[in-house]
């Protein structure tokens, strides 16, 4: 097969294309060919040397999350078949044009949506699902801040907690931008380098917050919380050291957790697969969530995908074009 490798850490340059040994499906694994992979933050930061693969996911060939045919099957796969067309949550080796995946991270693509499309559902999604939902309690009728409103994230926490009832803020660093989340729903859209989102929302409270940031924005956040309220940390771009106030933290009785999905067992990554097939595919079928894709490359292009996403000047998903 064709895969792009890290040839040694560094620059998007060090991410060369290469003929490599396919996989092969093990028990409960399938073999996807790929059609395409989507390109996400944690890719960029494998590549420095950063952000090591898990045990058992090649280490040398980053890549997230594909959409492909299910070329073969393993022991003990009953829910899919050879030629099933899937987007699939991998623990890495996604830019490459067979990709071996957990049977239980796979979903079928969504109808009337294609293979790019379908590629950059599965890493934001799950990880979605899995903090704002199942770790952050979301329930109608409550608001929520996410921070990075344009990223691959982004994109799909607004869409997806806007369509399960919410009030929705966000953070985004143009007006390009803050125009854009507000097309996806979002009630308040904030230009952080124009205005301080602690003073826009302390009148207004949240009931759950997703961070990216870290820093500074940690005592922020917890400034605008509501009683009971949730602050669920996935990176901290910004700084991974903060200081806040614990009697705060504890007269608003605050939530403050975190998590990291990669490393997370095919049967806890199982159980997020089956909540997104029940809550939020039919919604995709139906056009309430979009997929939102910025640009598309070759698989060979990979170095250039990961300029533009150190760049940050996307707005939702980019994807590698595999076949």
């Amino acid at each position: 097969m064709k895969a792009i490798t890290i040839k040694k850490p560094g620059g998007p340059e060090v991410l060369q294309i290469e003929d490599k040994e396919s996989p092969k499906a093990g028990k409960g694994e399938v073999l996807i060919e790929v059609k395409a992979a989507g390109v996400n933050r944690p890719d960029v930061f494998q590549r420095m040397g950063g952000y090591p693969a898990p045990a058992g996911a090649p280490d040398d060939i980053p890549g997230l999350e594909v959409a492909g045919i299910i070329k073969a099957i393993g022991e003990d796969v009953n829910d899919w078949k050879v030629g099933d067309k899937v987007c699939a949550l991998v623990a890495g080796g996604g830019y490459a044009t067979e990709v071996v995946a957990p049977a239980l991270q796979c979903l079928p693509i969504p109808q009337g949506i294609d293979f790019k499309e379908a590629a950059s559902l599965p890493e934001t999604f799950f990880t979605v699902w899995s903090n704002v939902f199942d770790r952050g309690h979301f329930k109608k009728g409550e608001s929520f801040l996410v921070h990075g409103g344009t990223s691959g994230i982004g994109v799909s926490a607004i869409q997806m907690v806007k369509s399960m009832g919410g009030t929705v803020y966000t953070t985004a660093g143009t007006k390009e931008k803050c125009d854009y989340t507000d097309k996806l729903g979002a009630d308040i859209s904030i230009d952080y380098k124009e205005a301080d989102f602690e003073e826009v929302l302390k009148d207004k409270g949240v009931d759950v917050i997703l961070d990216m940031v870290g820093g500074d924005y940690t005592a922020k956040n917890l400034n605008i919380l509501n009683p009971d309220g949730r602050l669920v940390i996935i990176n901290a771009m910004k700084n991974a050291e903060s200081t806040i106030n614990m009697k705060k933290l504890m007269v608003k009785r605050l939530t403050i957790t975190g998590s990291t999905l990669r490393a997370r067992s095919p049967e806890f990554k199982g159980e997020i697969a089956i909540n997104l097939k029940q809550y939020i595919w039919p919604k995709i079928e139906s056009g309430e969530i979009k997929p939102v894709i910025y640009k598309s490359f070759p698989l060979k292009d990979a170095a250039k995908a990961h300029e533009l996403m150190e760049s940050s000047q996307h707005i939702g998903k980019i994807i590698l074009e595999v076949s």
